[in-house]
């Protein structure tokens, strides 16, 4: 069992798989992801209604240019991540993922115009691409095969749970003070935080991976990243599966990310409410893969992604199709539900369908294809907003997710995570 060996860190220290082995350095990383989640938090409620109302931008398809902008950059930096965090060691990226990212709550606050949120989104792309990615490689190099889900899990929720918990503040804040800059200095704190304690604190774990790679029952040759591109793209069933459902998960996130702000304000409802609406939904996403982690690595992935992406699409169609804030409370809960499902369980996914040789670089491909889905859905959701009306955009891209759910019923197979 994996979990049961250990070798002489680069630093002279043993290193050992496992969550209780590594525990400090994990919940170092839980608190650093939270930070991480907070930088996009602070966007959720208020950046759509900056764009709208203090610019005066009309259309749908420009104001959610931000998030184009963020979900392309952010899926690039995915796909070079894993190149670098082998190359360079999984603290380098992390720590330059947090120096990118600390320019970006002041350009938000001193924007002039509209572009240079576009731009700082671009920044906050790269700092996500980097920051996250570094995170989640790290937890999985640390807790060894059997705890993927957990681990995941922990991270996510740190994550979104500050993604919700900023959302709400921001959108209390903004309801006071404005929609800046007030609500905009959670972000200042959370970048500075985030990262000094990666240069102080966190330690590679490059020797853990390894550790793990030696004591693999299947040996790896060594493959190149144009093989392991086309592995997680299309060529392996369970890798295809993930990278469309990651896709997809994160198309309906951008859709809402940009089009909900705009869609509840247009119902009259202010600013302060729509932050509840828009923190609910992270929320319940962090909070709930705490469970949902940990049942992925007891129950398998396939179910649980199946039946997340079905529930996310029903609460999308009852968002778009009610006009009361209970009924879109009701829907928020559920697409965080649906989401809390799939997203630990898709990296816990990819991980085991990789060798641990080459599931860094395997993992930024998946991020890379599931990040992109920010780009794409906010880019549709505009197009079809602009064109057919709000309500239109949330159905169809609740369509898409029930669809994408399909994929994974008739394409994933469970692996043995012994």
């Amino acid at each position: 069992m994996a979990e049961a060996v250990s070798v002489p860190q680069s630093g002279g220290s043993p290193v050992r798989l496992g969550l209780k082995e590594n525990w400090r350095q994990f919940a170092l990383l839980v608190v650093i992801n939270a930070f991480v989640g907070g930088m996009v938090g602070i966007e959720r409620t208020v950046v759509p209604l900056i764009g709208s109302e203090e610019f005066g931008i009309a259309s749908t398809t420009l104001v959610v240019s931000f998030i184009v902008s963020f979900g392309v950059v952010k899926a690039f930096a995915n796909l070079v991540s894993g190149q670098l965090a082998d190359a360079w060691g999984r603290k380098r990226v992390l720590v330059l993922g947090w120096l990118v990212g600390l320019p970006v709550p002041f350009m938000i606050i001193w924007a002039p115009s509209w572009g240079w949120v576009i731009a700082a989104n671009a920044l906050l792309g790269i700092n996500q691409g980097l920051a996250w990615s570094m995170t989640v490689i790290m937890k999985v190099d640390l807790v060894g095969p059997k705890s993927r889900g957990l681990a995941v899990g922990l991270n996510e929720f740190a994550g979104y749970l500050t993604v919700g918990v900023t959302a709400f503040l921001t959108g209390y804040l903004a309801s006071r003070y404005g929609l800046r800059p007030v609500p905009i200095y959670l972000g200042i704190g959370y970048a500075v935080f985030g990262a000094v304690l990666s240069i102080l604190l966190v330690r590679d774990t490059r020797d853990h991976v390894r550790l793990e790679a030696s004591a693999h029952l299947q040996q790896s040759t060594p493959i190149g990243f144009r093989e392991i591109f086309a592995l997680t793209s299309f060529r392996d069933r369970n890798l295809f599966a993930a990278s469309q459902a990651g896709l997809v998960n994160n198309l309906n996130d951008g859709m809402s990310w940009g089009i909900f702000p705009l869609f509840f304000a247009s119902f009259g409802l202010g600013v302060e409410r729509i932050g509840i609406l828009k923190a609910i939904y992270p929320a319940t996403w962090g909070v709930l893969q705490v469970a949902t982690g940990p049942l992925s690595d007891r129950w398998g992935r396939k179910g649980l992604i199946v039946a997340g992406m079905w529930i996310q699409a029903g609460g999308l169609f009852l968002t778009a199709a009610t006009r009361q804030f209970e009924w879109w409370l009701v829907g928020s809960l559920l697409l965080g539900l649906g989401t809390a499902m799939v997203y630990p369980s898709l990296i816990a996914a990819v991980s085991d369908a990789s060798h641990p040789t080459w599931r860094a670089r395997s993992l930024s491909v998946y991020r890379f294809w599931r990040d992109l889905g920010y780009a794409i859905g906010a880019l549709s959701a505009g197009l079809i907003a602009d064109r057919f009306g709000l309500s239109w955009a949330i159905a169809s891209i609740a369509a898409l997710t029930f669809l994408s759910g399909v994929v994974v019923a008739v394409m994933m197979r469970d692996v043995s995570r012994a």
